[in-house]
Parts: structure tokens; C-alpha cells; sequence
């Protein structure tokens, strides 16, 4: 998923001797649990979201579905904008444990925001959990990193264990949260939203007093230096990030198409910098920032399809899509769950596969080309089923649209885990981190890109088959087109890469 692309930068300072327990520092553990239940306050909203906006601020008209979308679209593209401020301010003001700690206490307070049933309101909860994600979110991944010292043969399994926590927390949220949304709260067949954002709110304070009191056994590590220690710079942080609230808001109140301006706008000088860099350093570096700029591009389509999920995909699932199994209905919000349980499935498999494959393991270029293809395969899937199988009731088999997370979820793992370690190998060394923010941003534009393709796939009126079929058509298309283009052109870019593997 996209929530679980993480970075790291670990320093080579002392590593505290840890308690070990199952064979890796005891805070890791910790961190498992924070993040688990972060990603269980993000992930138990995701299902909820669009559906509340058409329920609650248009009457339940399906006019709103091309509003909604648009609306998700724009507040994933902020989420991962906001980590490009939010690594600043871990690094360079605050340290990273007191930054997790203000970017939980916010997420928390915007969760609870959102279930106030007013529309400025509501906007306002989501630009204060924007804010609050981007001081959470990059960081605690980082201080998973500083746990190990580069060269820790346990690295990676430490990381594939935190990656198991985000993928069980975004497992078991959008189960519970509807649960308890319909089945114990939720009348005349209409699910409780309000009761889907307070139940995760009080999963990200749980998260934040984990943190807070599991941090001691990180033993500094984290920390603010002595430089960073001053109280009034965590007043300031507090302060600040309280004035970019609204400027958060005015940008997702702007709509999708002007943010689209801004991100756009931003990454064309992000670009012009890393180039600049690139040349001061000679035809090498040059070349790589080149090769980086055309995989952040084909990030960019990819994420623009893969956020269906959240968006378009929610309306087909509740419209569209036969649910009805033995006498009992399958959530629209557990579809939500396919999604993990692909990624933890088949993970280990791909892994194996590209291992077992030794020297004839596919380029970085190759696999971005091939997680595209997946992806592209996934809407080809959807194209068949709208136009050959829809039953009498406009309605289409329950597992095709299963099988289009599943084949989304291969094409992910093709992709993302190899994203931001490509970035470390191909930025100039100077400036990495501006090339973590080039990866985060590319994502965040994909995003915003897949609210306004979702806002389309519903038209005017509403989803329907006919706009289904016509939306996802290009979908498959486009990403068969960039998909084979990748493939062509990766001897080219792996040439410009000069050896990167």
C-alpha cells in the first residue's frame, strides 16, 4: 500500500545496547505497536470517506460522488506532501521523537474533527490530520532505521517486521470500524461515519501514549540534540503548524485541479534543483538524476490508478459490485482489507522469486515497468467484467473486483519497496533528501491525479456500468502504454543509472 513506503536515514553515532527479543532491539516492538495502530487510524477511514461526503453534505445524491473523489484525491496528495515538511522539521528543529509525538497529538485532534458533521469543519479535521501525518509519518519510519547500524545483517527483517505492523493495522481497521459503524451504531441500513472517525481517533491517541511511554526504552536515540532541546522550539512547531492548518484547508477548499497547479508547479522546481546538482557534479550524477526524473514519472501514473481504491473502486463496490454471499452481504469497507492481505501473501513469494531469479532479476526499470502491467491487468479484469459479465441487476461478480485488489497489490510489490532505496542510490549525495521529497511528491501528485480519473469515472450523474467501462478502458490502456514503454526504454535508463542495481 501507499502508506507503506518508508524512509530512513540512520547516522553512524553509538547504537545503545538494546534488550533483544526475538532476535532484534527490544523497541522495535514498540515502534510496531505505534505504527500499527496509526496506520489502524488511517486505514479505518479510508473506506468511510467518500461514502460520508455524498451521504452527509449531498443528501446521499450520487452527484456528489465526482466532489468526493475529488476531495480524497486531494487530501492523499497533501498527506504525502506534508512529509516533505515534515522530515524538515524532525532534522532540523525538532528531533524525531517530539515529532511523532505533536504529528500523533494532531492526527489525533483531526480525526475527531471530522466527525463533526459540518462541512468547513470537516476540511479543517482533514488539513489537521495532513499536518499531523507529515510529522508522524516519515519519522517514525526513520527511527526504525536507528535502531541498526548499516551494516546489521537484521536490517531488512527489522523493517519487513514494521511492515508487517502497517499491514496489520490497515488489515484489521476498515473490519472493526465498520463493524462497529453498522452492526453496533449504524440505523436503517445507514452506517454510523461519525463513530468510523472517533473509534480511529482514539486508535491514534492510543498510538500516542504507546509512543510516549514506550520512547524511554529507545534510549536517546531519537531525541532532540542539545541544539534542538530548547522548549521553545517545540511551542514554535505547535504554533506554526497550527498556522498551516489553514493553509492546508484553502489548498484542498481550492479543488483538485488548482492544487494540481501547485504540486505541479513544485515539482518542476524540485526537478530544475536536482538537475542543477546533478550537472555541478559531473556527467554521472547528471545522468542518474536524468534516470530518477523518468522513474518518478511512471510513479506518478501508477499511483494515479493503484488510489482507486479509496475513491472510485468504493462507489463500484457499492453499486455495482453482486456482494451478496450465503445469505449475507460482504462490506463495502472490507474490501479494503484485500489490499494487506495480498501484500503479506504474497510479499514473501516475490521475494523468493526475485532471488531465485539471481542475475536474470529484473532492473529497477523493468520491475516499475512491470508493476504497472499489474496494475494495467487489474483494469483489464474490470473492463471484461463490466462488459461481458454484468447480470440482470447491473450488477458484476463479487470476485472480480477481489481479484482487481489482489492484481494491484502484485504490481505495488513490484514497485514501491524498491522506490525510495532507488532515490538514495541516484540522488546527488548532497541532496538525498531532496530526492526522498522528489519520491514523496511524485506520489502525491499521482494521487491527486487518481481523484480527478475518479472524479471522471462517475460523471455527472453518478457511477454507472456504462461510465464504469468507459473510465476504467483507459485506465488499462494507459498503464499497458506506460507499462511497454518502461520496458523499452529500460536498457536506456538503466544506462543512465551507470551500474545502480
Amino acid at each position: 500500500m501507499s502508506g507503506a513506503t518508508t524512509t530512513t536515514h540512520n547516522t553512524e553515532a553509538a547504537i545503545p545496547e538494546f534488550k533483544q527479543i526475538m532476535g532484534h532491539p527490544a523497541p522495535l516492538w514498540m515502534l510496531f505497536m505505534t505504527e500499527f495502530w496509526e496506520r489502524f487510524a488511517f486505514y479505518g477511514i479510508r473506506w468511510a470517506l467518500v461514502l460520508y461526503v455524498v451521504a452527509q453534505f449531498y443528501n446521499g445524491d450520487s452527484a456528489g460522488e465526482s466532489s468526493a473523489n475529488l476531495v480524497y484525491g486531494s487530501y492523499l496528495a497533501l498527506v504525502y506532501a506534508a512529509a516533505l515538511f515534515g522530515g524538515y522539521v524532525a532534522d532540523r528543529v525538532l528531533g524525531y521523537q517530539r515529532s511523532i509525538l505533536v504529528g500523533a497529538a494532531f492526527m489525533a485532534a483531526g480525526l475527531f474533527m471530522i466527525a463533526f458533521p459540518d462541512e468547513t469543519i470537516f476540511k479543517f479535521g482533514l488539513a489537521t490530520i495532513i499536518v499531523g501525518n507529515g510529522m508522524f509519518k516519515p519519522n517514525i519510519s526513520t527511527m526504525v532505521g536507528k535502531l541498526y547500524s548499516t551494516g546489521d545483517t537484521r536490517r531488512d527483517s527489522g523493517f519487513t517486521i514494521f511492515y508487517m505492523g502497517i499491514n496489520s493495522g490497515a488489515l484489521v481497521a476498515p473490519v472493526l470500524t465498520e463493524w462497529l459503524a453498522s452492526a453496533i451504531f449504524g440505523t436503517g441500513g445507514m452506517p454510523a461515519y461519525k463513530v468510523v472517525f472517533m473509534s480511529a481517533g482514539v486508535g491514534m491517541l492510543v498510538s500516542l501514549v504507546w509512543f510516549y511511554i514506550g520512547r524511554r526504552g529507545l534510549k536517546g536515540i531519537g531525541a532532540p540534540d542539545a541544539h534542538n532541546a530548547d522548549p521553545k522550539r517545540l511551542a514554535y512547531v505547535v504554533i506554526g503548524s497550527l498556522c498551516v492548518i489553514p493553509v492546508v484547508y484553502s489548498l484542498l477548499a481550492a479543488g483538485a485541479k488548482n492544487l494540481q497547479v501547485v504540486l505541479s508547479i513544485l515539482f518542476v522546481l524540485l526537478s530544475v534543483m536536482l538537475l542543477v546538482e546533478g550537472v555541478k557534479n559531473g556527467k554521472v550524477a547528471r545522468d542518474k538524476v536524468i534516470a530518477m526524473l523518468v522513474i518518478f514519472f511512471f510513479n506518478i501514473m501508477f499511483w494515479c490508478f493503484f488510489e482507486q481504491a479509496g475513491s472510485s473502486f468504493t462507489f463500484l463496490a457499492e453499486k455495482i459490485v453482486n456482494r451478496e454471499m450465503f445469505n449475507w452481504t460482504f462490506p463495502v469497507a472490507w474490501f479494503q482489507t484485500v489490499n494487506s492481505l495480498a501484500i503479506i501473501t504474497c510479499a514473501p513469494i516475490i521475494a523468493f522469486i526475485w532471488v531465485a531469479m539471481g542475475r536474470a532479476n529484473p532492473s529497477i526499470p523493468r520491475k516499475f515497468g512491470l508493476g504497472l502491467i499489474f496494475n494495467g491487468t487489474a483494469f483489464l479484469l474490470l473492463m471484461f467484467a463490466l462488459s461481458s459479465l454484468v447480470d440482470v441487476n447491473n450488477k458484476i461478480p463479487f470476485w472480480t473486483l477481489f481479484m482487481v485488489y489482489v492484481l494491484q497489490s502484485i504490481g505495488e510489490l513490484c514497485l514501491s519497496p524498491i522506490g525510495l532505496s532507488m532515490v538514495t542510490k541516484l540522488a546527488p549525495t548532497r541532496l538525498v533528501g531532496l530526492g526522498m521529497g522528489g519520491w514523496f511528491l511524485s506520489t502525491g501528485i499521482g494521487n491527486n491525479l487518481s481523484g480527478i480519473f475518479a472524479s471522471a469515472v462517475s460523471g455527472e450523474g453518478g457511477m454507472s456500468v456504462p461510465s464504469a467501462l468507459h473510465g476504467y478502458t483507459f485506465g488499462f490502456w494507459s498503464l499497458m502504454a506506460g507499462g511497454v514503454l518502461l520496458f523499452l526504454i529500460a536498457p536506456l535508463i538503466q544506462k543512465l543509472m551507470h551500474g545502480v542495481k
